[in-house]
């Protein structure tokens, strides 16, 4: 008997039809011959719901209290979930981050999973019951419940799956898989049967909103196979696994518009050794996460750093390089929150010559101005102006020759 560790997003289990839809396609699986494990994320708007009841009251809500509230999203969930297949006569048992254990640590909004300790599913398979966990949610040391962050049930499937050694862990949103861009915007898009850790990394963390990165890495560290299946079909969707011969073949696999972007810029910082820490050391001790750096050519010894940020860190991590911009004596700081960053992703740039040249010359035809460029093995990202981003990101997806 193989174990299986399903996930159902919000909209999966948004109205109580969709929920029994969940039950019956969960039922099918056992009656298959599988042991399952469902985590599930809140209804869909739910979360939004509480967040908004949350600052009706308070502008800005107390962490900690903010992360009790939403999290009973998810418990609301898993027990109509785990409900629904007790009435199609399959046992079920729901639980919550702090009857598995989901240990985390206390940075509430954002908590990172530090261990799990996976008894009680255990238990709870072997008793021939079917498993529904809360996602979204862990506890900190302290008792508290803490949240992992928008897209955080992904993480706790793929930890749960990890923790519990799954065979699979199947991911059910409202897609039928991983495509090479966004269908909505561009509708020559391809889905993809297969994607590798590493793509799908560079994809999560570029924009694209099908996996959760930290999911992704989970998936990546214990060499947990994911498969990103549409919850309203029975098809195959995109198997994420492990790099394979014929994966680097491909010289581009997908093309990411992250829109969540904003670009902060000190001028004339003096060019001496260790002001880079300096200046983003309090912006890491806040738990903003920088993203692309560029730092000019000294010039008088004094020269401009320029870092971006996700638009809903913008504001905080401004007044805290601002107050840095001071005390070092930089001539000053300027922001921008109208920008958008476009990446292209394939394992097949490690082998191949010329991709950012072709992306460049795409840009410069459409007229297209570059205000940054980040490179890795297997990726090429540029920060540009926002109006540009959608014919940005439409010019650049590979044609299917470019996938070959």
């Amino acid at each position: 008997m193989s174990l299986i560790v399903q996930k159902y997003g919000g909209t999966s289990v948004g109205t109580l039809e969709r929920i029994k839809a969940v039950a019956e396609r969960v039922a099918r699986a056992q009656e298959g011959g599988h042991r399952l494990v469902v985590v599930v994320s809140a209804m869909a708007g739910e979360t939004n719901r509480l967040i908004d009841l949350a600052k009706a009251l308070s502008p800005t809500p107390e962490t900690r209290e903010l992360d009790a509230l939403v999290s009973t999203g998810e418990q609301v969930s898993a027990a109509l979930v785990a409900m629904a297949l007790n009435d199609l006569g399959r046992p079920a048992r729901s639980f919550v981050a702090h009857q598995i254990r989901i240990d985390t640590d206390s940075v509430f909004g954002r908590a990172r999973i530090q261990r799990i300790d996976a008894e009680n599913l255990r238990t709870a398979l072997d008793n021939g019951q079917i498993a529904v966990v809360a996602g979204f949610q862990g506890v900190d040391k302290e008792h508290n419940i803490t949240t992992l962050g928008r897209g955080g049930s992904d993480t706790t499937a793929v930890a749960v799956a990890a923790a519990l050694k799954a065979d699979v862990c199947e991911i059910y949103t409202d897609v039928d898989g991983v495509y090479t861009s966004d269908p909505r915007i561009c509708p020559a898009a391809q889905r993809l049967d297969r994607i590798s850790f590493d793509e799908m990394l560079e994809l999560a963390s570029l924009g694209a909103k099908v996996l959760q990165i930290r999911s992704v890495e989970f998936a990546k560290r214990y060499n947990v196979p994911v498969h990103v299946r549409s919850s309203f079909e029975e098809q195959e969707g995109t198997w994420v696994v492990q790099e394979d011969e014929g994966m680097e073949e491909v010289l581009v696999s997908g093309v990411t518009l992250d829109r969540d972007q904003a670009k902060i810029t000190l001028r004339a910082v003096p060019d001496r050794p260790g002001l880079a820490a300096r200046i983003l050391g309090p912006v890491a001790a806040a738990n903003i996460v920088v993203d692309m750096i560029i730092q000019n050519a000294s010039e008088a010894r004094q020269t401009d750093m320029t870092f971006t940020v996700a638009q809903g860190d913008y504001k905080q991590a401004l007044r805290l390089v601002e107050g840095v911009a001071k005390e070092i004596g930089a001539q000053g700081v300027s922001s921008d929150t109208n920008v958008v960053k476009v990446s292209v992703v394939g394992l097949g740039m490690r082998s191949h010559a010329g991709v950012a040249a072709k992306m460049f010359d795409v840009l410069a035809r459409e007229g297209i101005n570059i205000e940054m460029i980040s490179t890795s093995e297997i990726k090429i990202s540029v920060v540009i102006e926002a109006k540009y981003g959608e014919l940005a990101f439409v010019e650049s997806m590979p044609s299917q020759e470019g996938r070959e």
